[in-house]
């Protein structure tokens, strides 16, 4: 599509709306001449590019990508009114938008019925899932893996409540017999399952640990704000496949966050949170003399702990789930070439003798390492910070992201690395981009001669 085209629509659009309206004088204390604004406009454009390429194939660092051009579109678009979503009169459109986005991520992940709302990030949405478990269980904690993202501890020490962290397999997965072990104690009233670490992209058993929840009676939390959208290929055929089980056990669980800004196309400042039961509701009654007063419709505000939130955000989502929904044949196109980037690099990397993979890919995040010599710790933490530097910095760019792996990650995967110290560092690229999947032998090679570089 033609980005710029659709732009000037969308200014035109507005235009034409705002015209219906009758002519009105803009105030002289917000006139700016277009000499002033030029200058201030070509510094702000050359500041903009202190910026990695996160467009470009070649970036294949961390969990950055530009938004689809029909989010920018939408998002301009209703920017320009800039309704709030809080309240049905701050945004009635983009309010019944949000609703409509929120009934197809419920029915992706096959929730019968849902109480929920867009978010400004997947830390929020955590935050209001660990609220609500927080108000039915109060005196009891909550537990995630040592592989969760920070949040979930951050949070619970916001919301007053203890947080527990329990250990993981040697594929970064929650590990079921030690959970159940803490179940047992009776001192855990919420476990946070994580749908895709941002680390490493691992998938917690969800089909495995939502049988406890009936035994020992807690709440079971997805975190899905990275991988959520994976979900879409669980059960099917190819290569881009993913094993059904976790994916839809989702479906049983209490609630699910997920981050439409990572893999839904979308800007920054979008993520979402899925109720199963609508009842939670209760939880976030307030009154305002001063809003809810357009309709006796529940308004977004009076189910969610945030206040104002960009009804533009919501647009944005809308109209790319009219382009590309969140199905197999929608955004499940999309996400499968990244898993198949992923699988093919994966593949390289086992052919290498110059890389390792560090752990096989279980979405669309590659981990590996150099073989160094000698092979150990030490050694590969060095090389590594190496080739991170100098791949950024040479003629022939590409851009990678490290990620520190303690010593007991390191040995439980590779054994035959010397532990001369407390971890090391590994390479990880995050392919993201469909992009990726024809630039895959390219990256691979760069950083083959990145690793033998000296």
């Amino acid at each position: 599509m033609d980005l710029q085209h659709w732009l000037r629509e969308a200014a035109r659009s507005h235009q034409e709306w705002a015209a219906g309206y009758g002519p009105y004088e803009p105030h002289p204390s917000l006139a700016v001449d277009d000499g002033r604004f030029a200058e201030a406009f070509g510094e702000f454009t050359e500041r903009l590019k202190d910026n990695y390429p996160f467009f470009h194939p070649r970036y294949a660092g961390q969990m950055l990508k530009p938004p689809h051009p029909a989010a920018v579109v939408g998002y301009t678009a209703a920017m320009l009114i800039n309704p709030n979503n809080h309240a049905l009169d701050g945004g009635p459109a983009t309010a019944a938008m949000e609703r409509e986005v929120v009934a197809q991520l419920a029915a992706m992940f096959g929730f019968a019925t849902h109480l929920g709302h867009l978010t400004t990030s997947g830390t929020i949405a955590n935050l209001e899932a660990l609220f609500v478990a927080r108000e039915l269980h109060p005196d009891l904690g909550v537990a995630y893996s040592e592989e969760a993202h920070y949040t979930h501890g951050r949070m619970c020490r916001v919301l007053g409540i203890e947080g527990h962290t329990v250990p993981v397999d040697d594929r970064g997965r929650m590990d079921v017999d030690a959970l159940e072990e803490l179940l047992r104690t009776g001192r855990i009233g919420t476990v946070v399952l994580t749908a895709g670490t941002t680390g490493l992209g691992a998938i917690d058993p969800v089909d495995r640990v939502l049988p406890l929840r009936e035994r020992y009676g807690v709440r079971v939390h997805v975190d899905a704000a990275y991988g959520g959208f994976f979900t879409l290929l669980a059960g099917a055929e190819g290569e881009a496949g993913l094993p059904a089980g976790p994916w839809w056990a989702v479906a049983g669980c209490d609630s699910v966050v997920i981050d439409p800004h990572k893999h839904g196309l979308q800007p920054y400042g979008c993520g979402a949170v899925l109720f199963a039961d609508p009842e939670v509701g209760r939880f976030y009654l307030h009154d305002s003399p001063y809003t809810y007063f357009t309709s006796a419709e529940l308004h977004l505000g009076e189910i969610s702990l945030e206040c104002s939130r960009a009804g533009a955000a919501a647009a944005a989502l809308w109209l790319t789930f009219r382009l590309l929904p969140p199905t197999p044949d929608g955004l499940g196109r999309v996400l499968g070439a990244g898993r198949r980037a992923a699988l093919r690099w994966s593949a390289l990397l086992e052919a290498s003798e110059v890389l390792e993979v560090y752990q096989p890919p279980e979405l669309d995040i590659v981990s590996y390492f150099p073989r160094t010599d000698p092979l150990a710790f030490s050694a590969v933490d060095a090389a590594a910070e190496r080739m991170l530097h100098r791949g950024m910095t040479e003629d022939d760019p590409v851009f990678i992201s490290t990620l520190r792996a303690s010593a007991d990650a390191f040995s439980a995967r590779h054994p035959g690395v010397a532990a001369d110290k407390d971890g090391a560092r590994v390479l990880r690229s995050v392919l993201m981009k469909p992009e990726s999947e024809h630039r895959v032998d390219e990256l691979h090679d760069r950083l083959e001669r990145l690793a033998t570089a000296g």
